[in-house]
């Protein structure tokens, strides 16, 4: 039984890669299988995560560490929410999505034995067309250091302002904040700022530094879209699962 579990879990993981040829194989439900029905019960039976890193109840959500990769992780909410798509995430009492995940960059930093920058960290999210999962999942893991350099003429960007560039031939704006909370949630700041003619569906959102210290810097939000010319349904390929900067450090 735990074999078979191990196995279903590896194959879950698997699925969460948008690289991978089984994608169009896989069971869409599989990561909300492992958090609500083994990870969530886990943690209210026994206060242990499971097969999750964590499990926070009371901010209703769960790391996991995805098999992709040596260092990523995974932020998926303990409730049901399909993705990017789904309107609770505009929700006015929605979950802090993405500062949870920015604060889950210690399981990043354990992974690859020392402290990053936080240019060099990022998060993402597909667009619904991009992803074989149809629970939300954030991805959290180390930037390219090519697509660092790309995005550094960004540093001083006014707060607030969208601005363009294309990073590996695809076109994306990008907007500086000075927080990742209340109105400059990047779920909030990219839902109000698409053309009538977009839908959420088809957007992908990046968030990264912009800068050595948010704290001091901001960050920076990345979007595209496959409504966009040139545009992308995903920002994943901006980031490195095998976290090659830490490498070099």
């Amino acid at each position: 039984m735990r074999l078979a579990l191990w196995a279903f879990i590896s194959i879950a993981f698997a699925a969460t890669s948008t690289g991978c040829a089984t994608l169009a194989a896989a069971d869409s439900n599989a990561l909300w299988r492992i958090v609500d029905g083994q990870c969530v019960m886990s943690m209210q039976s026994s206060g242990t995560p499971g097969f999750c890193t964590r499990v926070d109840l009371q901010g209703r959500y769960a790391i996991l560490k995805d098999i992709n990769g040596t260092s990523q992780y995974l932020l998926i909410p303990t409730d049901r929410v399909s993705g990017i798509e789904s309107p609770q995430i505009l929700d006015k009492d929605a979950p802090p999505y993405w500062s949870d995940a920015w604060e889950a960059r210690t399981y990043v930093e354990k992974a690859v034995k020392q402290p990053l920058r936080d240019e060099q960290l990022g998060l993402e999210i597909n667009s619904t067309y991009r992803r074989s999962q149809s629970q939300l999942h954030i991805h959290i893991d180390c930037m390219r250091n090519d697509v660092i350099d790309a995005l550094a003429r960004h540093h001083s960007d006014t707060p607030g302002k969208w601005r363009w560039e294309v990073i590996d031939g695809n076109r994306y704006r990008i907007m500086r904040v000075t927080s990742l909370a209340a109105a400059d949630d990047p779920f909030r700041v990219v839902a109000r700022g698409l053309p009538k003619d977009a839908v959420m569906a088809s957007q992908t959102i990046l968030v990264t530094g912009a800068g050595p210290s948010a704290a001091s810097d901001g960050w920076l939000i990345v979007n595209s879209s496959l409504d966009l010319d040139n545009g992308s349904g995903s920002a994943e390929p901006l980031m490195d699962h095998a976290c090659r900067l830490a490498r070099k450090s």
